[in-house]
């Protein structure tokens, strides 16, 4: 047996859990879905205004109340082991869809203006493209809006960490002065007042809390992930990258199989030349992204200052507000590549306006200041070598989950 399709016998089975099942999911005990399957999102079935009728159908239904065990799809499959929150927050139907609801409804703020999605918008990248969050009145904050997708494989949320988890993290808003303007009591008054949330809450969780509304949101946003995109396709197939399709045919019909769909998935997403250069940057001392870029959702969940905004008179110092700590002073939660060029702008102060700018900034090795970053140094990259580090940046994109932003209880 050649060393080649030894090579590919001993990957098949890694293979096989990381291109998932193709078939139906399975009921259980647990039902088995994969995140990203738009009938998670799609809203309660029907179209036109959404009933009270309606709501208490759905609610009828046991299968929207069950425990649901998540697959991840290709790519962020590998990072399984991260998923956060679904012990103390098991994700169901409902909740997912009660949450749903909650993010595309203004009546969460004080004038009823400003949802979830006013700063985490579907069409925007789930995020905002304006420098800085909008709330109440055309307030201004002071740092960008962060992407609120592939959130399940985090604990702390927000730019600093603050939140100490996603369920946290989507009640803060509500009272934030400069964003809903509300607070979490009337928030609340005003939720049990409308039939179609009251018997949904009480229904999934007994009453109508603010603890609750986090529980929902939170289970919603666990549901919003990416698709695998042009570099999962091809990781997926480098492994047969020098594999004889004539041999494992012969020899290993299992293995052949897993060949024949990796190479018709990456021929449907190709990857360019350029960002299979760029790819090797960003995988090397080179580039040196996976520093801070690693995992499977390409962020290491961890807070680096960057120079970002350190040459302000007065700069924003970022983590060190939550642990005091000296040196995590302009200190930032490190951002995911994954779909990062449908969220511009960048950086927690939204500076940059597109990724050329980003690869630009880590070029030059950011901005010195005190407490920069060691992992931060000037990288000697060529003009050529840049734009095949953006290409590759871009050609980690994949679609989003079809969402119901209508169809909110009356």
């Amino acid at each position: 047996m050649s060393v080649s399709r030894t090579f590919c016998s001993l990957v098949a089975a890694l293979l096989i859990s990381a291109m998932g099942s193709s078939g139906p999911a399975l009921v259980s005990a647990a039902e088995r879905v994969k995140l990203g399957s738009p009938e998670l999102t799609a809203g309660i079935p029907g179209t036109g205004k959404l009933t009270i009728d309606d709501i208490k159908s759905w609610l009828a239904d046991d299968k929207n109340h069950a425990p649901l065990e998540v697959e991840l799809p290709l790519g962020l499959s590998t990072g399984a082991a991260q998923i956060k929150g679904l012990k103390e927050n098991p994700l169901t139907r409902a909740k997912i869809e009660l949450g749903r609801q909650l993010y595309f409804d203004g009546r969460l703020s004080k004038d009823g203006t400003i949802s979830c999605a006013s700063c985490h918008d579907p069409e925007q990248g789930w995020a905002a493209h304006t420098q800085f969050g909008i709330g109440v009145n055309g307030q201004q904050g002071g740092r960008n809006s962060p992407v609120s997708y592939n959130r399940i494989l985090s604990d702390l949320q927000f730019w600093d960490g603050r939140a100490k988890s996603l369920e946290d993290q989507a009640v803060g808003p509500i009272a934030n002065p400069i964003e809903m303007s509300n607070t979490h009591e009337a928030c609340v008054k005003t939720l049990a007042g409308i039939e179609g949330y009251r018997v949904q809450f009480e229904k999934i969780f007994g009453s109508v809390t603010i603890d609750a509304v986090g529980k929902a949101l939170a289970s919603f946003e666990r549901s919003i992930v990416t698709s695998p995109s042009p570099f999962d396709y091809y990781e997926q197939f480098r492994p047969f990258l020098t594999a004889d399709p004539d041999e494992l045919k012969q020899d290993d019909p299992d293995t052949y199989k897993l060949y024949v769909q990796a190479k018709a998935d990456l021929d449907k997403h190709p990857l360019s030349e350029s960002a299979k250069r760029g790819r090797e940057i960003f995988f090397t001392d080179k580039g040196s992204c996976t520093a801070c870029h690693v995992g499977a959702n390409l962020s290491d969940e961890q807070y680096h200052n960057i120079g970002v905004g350190m040459a302000a008179e007065k700069p924003d110092l970022g983590r060190f507000e939550v642990t005091k700590q000296e040196k995590d002073k302009g200190a930032f939660k490190t951002p995911t590549i994954r779909n990062v060029a449908l969220t511009a702008p960048y950086m927690h102060d939204g500076s940059q306006k597109t990724v050329e700018e980003v690869v630009e900034w880590y070029a030059k090795g950011g901005h010195p200041n005190p407490t920069l970053d060691a992992k931060m140094k000037p990288l000697k990259l060529t003009e050529q070598d840049k734009k095949d580090l953006v290409a590759f940046m871009k050609a980690c994109t994949g679609d989003f989950p079809k969402i119901e932003r209508g169809r909110l209880p009356q």
